[in-house]
């Protein structure tokens, strides 16, 4: 029923009840124009496995992957956006705590309407982007690539947004 809240559609039911409830002299004199106006505002809900990137370069390797799943549920208006961003926290915390190490993180998603991209420092970066209500589950694949070997941490923002 339109996606309306139940409240909403209460309201509506009581108004209809109302009006024929009305005395049937009052009717038959009397013509009423009703018009209703509903808005759905848009609403999110975002769940993912982790909010770190955990990074291990083995030393004869130039890159490592670290993946996060998500369940990203939306409701919005009729042809509404729905539009999934990641941001880096901080930059890359490196082997022996280094911050702002040389080297680039990359990402990619597995399931319709994730898009591939890269991560730049204090930026947000498209990671999904779907038209309608609903739920969608999937993976983001993130790939550091760098010379160094070690153990590197990225802490990261997801959002979930109706813009």
């Amino acid at each position: 029923m339109l996606g309306l809240p139940i409240t909403a559609v209460r309201l509506i039911a009581l108004s209809l009840a109302a009006l024929a409830t009305a005395s049937a002299s009052l009717l038959a004199d009397t013509t009423a124009h009703l018009t209703l106006t509903a808005s759905v505002s848009g609403r999110t809900r975002l769940t993912v496995s982790s909010r770190v990137l955990d990074f291990q370069v083995a030393p004869a390797e130039s890159q490592s992957t670290a993946a996060v799943e998500f369940i990203a549920a939306a409701r919005t208006p009729v042809g509404g956006e729905v539009v999934l961003t990641v941001e880096p926290e901080t930059w890359l915390v490196g082997p022996g705590g280094a911050a702002d190490v040389d080297a680039a993180v990359t990402f990619e998603g597995d399931t319709e309407g994730t898009r591939d991209g890269q991560l730049q420092p204090r930026t947000s970066s498209v990671a999904g982007r779907w038209v309608g209500s609903g739920r969608r589950d999937g993976r983001l694949f993130f790939t550091l690539h760098t010379a160094a070997p070690g153990s590197y941490l990225l802490p990261v923002r997801f959002v979930l947004s109706t813009p």
